[in-house]
């Protein structure tokens, strides 16, 4: 006979096994409803965090604050790799998609710069603090969340869908970056802060590029059926190398050239096109598309692994007392009137008219969530905290998720009248057709 005990043991590894694989489970659902809905998966998942934590809260169970800040720069250091790297293998590079890119970036860019600057004289507002240091902590806040955009886009059109990639992307590596040079400037001044940052900008296109080549002329001949996780492996222990002992701030850019050059070898490397010209005479696969195929499926699938519990563990984290604060909730909406006023100004600019729904598309995420335990202790500030981060997150991804409804709708009343417009010239064609006979 069995009996249920009325708590149970998190230390169990069975229990960790069946909590890790029921939150996999219904990320999955998430996701399923997020496509008929258009309502984030990443809301759904901080939600079920923050139930997990009322539920060991009411088990008296306490998880360490080391632990859980830990655990987010694991997986958000991952997930943004996997992120990047499956927004990489997604673009076609050629040279009509070069003022595409070229404009995507230079709004990531210019938004981010304007951006950071807007938030900073928000927060000089509320909390006592030099302009250095304002910027700092509003940097997190003024980067777009690609972990949520590239899930969320799938039934816009092409081109819109691609300029979103671009922009996210973008607006993720040049974040992070921006984010380590403030630091950097307020340790050594702007002067070295920029010639460190020069340098490491040419550093790491250099490592990028060479790094590309030799992995890609390797792997293309290595049969292994390991030889992905070990390109994965790899690429980790590259990516956190440049950082760790080269301290290079567009570690990111190695990532993103990796992934760009495999989806688009002929076009990057020449070599790759001559050797792969007498396969396909041959009718024989490219092994180089073979394995941007095999490695595009395993990428996109660790990403979804890492995102899902990247945001689980981010909703366990979060102190629901911080949420009813009148003072919290105002620095969020400056803080969001600050990012939609900047977006509309340079997309209007740089973009064209037709801004809809990519006016709307700025969610913040797992870059905002991660820079923001990478904040030096000693400069922190104690009012800066999650409560800002979750309300700037949740209203933003609300805002996407109205976006999106807005012109899934008008998609398919357009679709429907297209319809109605056909049916009726093919009733008309057969009238006119009988009328005559």
């Amino acid at each position: 006979m069995m009996y249920l005990t009325a708590g149970f043991d998190l230390s169990d590894p069975y229990i960790q096994i069946i909590i890790a694989s029921s939150i996999i489970v219904l990320s999955y659902l998430f996701g399923k409803f997020a496509e008929k809905t258009n309502i984030p998966a990443v809301l759904l998942l901080i939600i079920l965090g923050i139930l997990m934590k009322l539920g060991l809260d009411s088990m008296h169970i306490t998880l360490p604050d080391s632990t859980i800040q830990g655990g987010l720069k694991v997986l958000g250091t991952i997930g943004v790799i996997m992120i990047v790297m499956e927004a990489a293998l997604d673009l076609e590079f050629n040279e009509e998609k070069l003022p595409l890119i070229g404009k995507a970036v230079l709004i990531a860019f210019l938004s981010l710069l304007f951006s950071i600057f807007g938030i900073a004289v928000v927060l000089q507002q509320f909390f006592e603090m030099n302009f250095t240091i304002a910027m700092i902590h509003s940097t997190p806040l003024a980067i777009m969340s690609s972990a949520i955009i590239i899930p969320s886009i799938g039934k816009l059109h092409k081109a819109k869908q691609e300029f979103m990639v671009y922009e996210s992307a973008f607006s993720d590596i040049l974040g992070i970056m921006v984010f380590y040079f403030l630091l950097s400037m307020n340790t050594d001044g702007i002067q070295q802060a920029s010639i460190s940052f020069v340098v490491s900008l040419i550093v790491t296109l250099a490592i990028a590029i060479a790094a590309s080549y030799l992995l890609i002329f390797i792997f293309k001949d290595l049969e292994d059926h390991t030889r992905l996780f070990l390109l994965i492996a790899i690429l980790l222990l590259l990516y956190s190398t440049v950082k760790v002992f080269l301290h290079l701030y567009g570690a990111l850019l190695i990532i993103l050239f990796f992934g760009l050059a495999l989806a688009n070898h002929q076009r990057f490397f020449k070599v790759f096109k001559k050797e792969n010209l007498g396969a396909t005479n041959k009718k024989v696969k490219d092994p180089i598309a073979i394995i941007e195929k095999e490695f595009h499926l395993i990428t996109l699938e660790t990403a979804f692994v890492v995102r899902t519990f990247f945001f689980v563990v981010f909703g366990v984290s979060i102190t629901l007392s911080s949420l009813v604060s009148l003072n919290v909730f105002f620095i969020s909406i400056a803080v969001l009137i600050v990012l939609y006023f900047v977006r509309i100004v340079f997309l209007r600019l740089l973009y064209g008219r037709d801004l809809i729904p990519e006016l709307f598309i700025a969610p913040r995420g797992l870059i905002t969530v991660l820079l923001y335990y990478q904040l030096p202790i000693e400069i922190k500030n104690p009012g800066y905290d999650q409560g800002i981060l979750l309300y700037v997150i949740i209203i933003s991804s609300l805002i996407m998720t109205g976006s999106l409804i807005y012109e899934s709708r008008k998609t398919s009343i357009a679709d429907v009248e297209s319809n109605l417009e056909t049916s009726t010239e093919t009733s008309t064609d057969e009238t006119a057709g009988t009328s005559s006979h």
